[in-house]
């Protein structure tokens, strides 16, 4: 076809689908069996919501669309029976029923927690002490009295809040957990947030601090500034039993604790 008449023809084409009298037609597709490439919505669309641009699944851990009660559930192994739970009640029963590491058969009691179930702060400690086992309450010895205090001066009340440990049964001595004893326990700490959906995390000593953001850090260098739990942000700074021994640590503690109070303030306002 001649040149003119191949751009005469596509000038008619063009001025007609402007009217309205015609709209370009595409050629047939030869084969129906094709896969649509229009850009019509597939119905596997649904399915790419959990996958990267590059299709691989994302981590559920990792999906910063996800809320971090999900991200946090995620980490809960699949076979775990705290997956299908939904109160703190039956993880409770659970924990007090279940031996996972030795030192569970050796408690006085579990220790799984004590608090406002819908708190929105939540205080995560490394382990119970003989005083925790003995009642079955975290932090009800002098360290605890102390944290009851330190928390008074920034206006929180031991109900409003959520207090827990990594560990729920009290290590021989007051031992450093063992990692085998963090790996068992830890699940149990994830269902937990996991059901409370708190907004703010404060971990209290270098063990908790470093157990929770997976690092291995002096407590100086976790100190005075806000990390991120799965879309939870979490402070570190002294435990109280700590502040006994170091009374000069009870500064930098008392500034940490304002920050704290400032970041829950702007996180629950309205």
């Amino acid at each position: 076809m001649n040149n003119w008449i191949r751009q005469a023809r596509n000038a008619l084409e063009f001025e007609r689908a402007l009217t309205g009298d015609l709209l370009p037609i595409a050629p047939a597709d030869p084969d129906p069996e094709r896969a649509n490439t229009s850009n019509e919505p597939d119905a596997s669309d649904d399915d790419m919501a959990n996958h990267d641009l590059f299709g691989n699944q994302i981590d559920p851990t990792q999906d910063v669309t996800l809320p971090p009660a999900e991200r946090i559930a995620a980490l809960i192994p699949e076979d775990s029976p705290l997956c299908s739970m939904t109160s703190l009640d039956q993880v409770e029963q659970w924990v007090k029923e279940t031996i996972l590491v030795p030192i569970d058969e050796e408690r006085t009691n579990a220790v799984l927690g004590v608090g406002n179930p819908q708190a929105d702060l939540v205080i995560i400690g490394e382990a119970p002490g003989a005083n925790e086992d003995k009642q079955g309450e975290p932090f009800v010895g002098r360290a605890g009295q102390l944290l009851d205090k330190i928390l008074a001066a920034i206006n929180f009340d031991r109900s409003e809040i959520y207090i827990t440990n990594i560990l729920k049964s009290r290590p021989p001595n007051n031992r450093d957990p063992l990692a085998a004893e963090v790996e068992a326990h830890a699940p149990i700490l994830y269902k937990q947030l996991s059901l409370i959906q708190p907004k703010l995390l404060l971990c209290v000593g270098k063990t908790a601090g470093n157990t929770m953001l997976d690092r291995s850090s002096s407590l100086g260098a976790l100190r005075d500034t806000f990390h991120d739990f799965y879309g939870i942000p979490t402070m570190v700074t002294y435990h109280p039993a700590a502040l006994l021994r170091n009374p000069q640590w009870k500064r930098p503690t008392w500034e940490d604790v304002q920050l704290l109070r400032t970041r829950y303030d702007e996180l629950t306002a309205g």
